[in-house]
């Protein structure tokens, strides 16, 4: 089985501060990195890096060959993504001494993938296999349109959070996931709790409070608390925590093991500074000791 991901793929410019800004403030860096990111190429890298077999669906530009390279690397599969005219994907986030942080996005080839790319990576897709789509990509209807139609598990992580968006493909997904402000943000838009939606299959995260997994079919609701760690950057923890999980569901895994298992990486995931280049092995996961 695979996971077909359609997701961005951005180069990510990291600027260590004292603080994050405010209106009109001017702030020095006090160290600076680059690295592959983009919520689409972290979840791919991170499904890999779970021991899934990743398809990754999108587009660069001609300045992003390195990037195609670096997912290769980790052992993406990068036979389906566009290498187009124009800049590639970018973000400038800013991490403060707390870990915490601010992203200010560039899409670029990101909102042009071509949609007969899509359709013609998808045609290889077959039975449970997973299609996973996120927001900041164009493509997410059509794609999930074709997932419905071929019987994949369609997984939606709701983020950047558009509602529009959102309900554009709620009734062709088999898992949404999305953290509590995006769930809050969905609800006032459709009058809808998370138990309510018209998904098999509902997670909110929570951050340091854990994560609460939604059965629609069954109603039953079960939470799961976060590994107590020190944080250092938050930045692709969650886009970690997709990966996993699917990478869990996609080798067999029940649902409380997956999302078990994907806590532990997420854990690991915010005492690291950085976004797809340090995601964790597996082996690291299983391996990790936590107090």
């Amino acid at each position: 089985m695979a996971i077909w991901n359609l997701g961005s793929i951005n180069a990510d410019l990291i600027y260590a501060v004292p603080h994050l800004p405010t209106a009109g403030e001017t702030l020095a860096a006090t160290a600076m990195d680059r690295f592959l990111g983009g919520k689409g190429a972290n979840m791919s890298v991170a499904a890999a890096r779970a021991a899934a077999h990743v398809r990754h669906i999108g587009a660069v530009g001609a300045d992003g060959g390195w990037m195609v390279q670096r997912l290769l690397e980790y052992g993406v599969d990068t036979r389906h993504i566009a290498r187009l005219d124009g800049a590639s994907g970018h973000a400038l986030i800013f991490v403060d001494a707390a870990g915490e942080n601010q992203i200010v996005i560039f899409p670029g080839a990101n909102r042009a993938v071509p949609e007969t790319a899509i359709q013609a990576a998808l045609a290889e897709a077959g039975a449970g296999d997973t299609l996973l789509i996120q927001n900041e990509t164009n493509g997410q209807a059509l794609a999930a349109r074709i997932g419905r139609d071929l019987g994949l598990r369609t997984a939606y992580a709701a983020a950047p959070f558009d509602a529009t968006a959102v309900q554009a493909v709620l009734d062709d997904l088999d898992m949404l996931i999305l953290n509590a402000v995006e769930a809050a943000q969905l609800e006032a838009a459709t009058g809808l709790s998370p138990a309510a939606l018209p998904v098999r299959d509902v997670i909110v995260t929570l951050g340091a409070e854990g994560a609460r997994h939604f059965d629609t079919v069954s109603g039953e609701f079960r939470d799961y608390p976060a590994v107590p760690v020190t944080p250092v950057d938050t930045t692709g923890a969650g886009d970690t925590f997709t990966g996993y999980v699917l990478a869990g569901l996609d080798r067999g895994m029940a649902m409380p093991q997956a999302i078990t298992q994907a806590m532990r990486a997420a854990a690991i995931m915010v005492t690291r500074h950085g976004t797809a280049d340090v995601i964790p092995d597996l082996k690291d996961v299983l391996a990790a000791r936590f107090s």
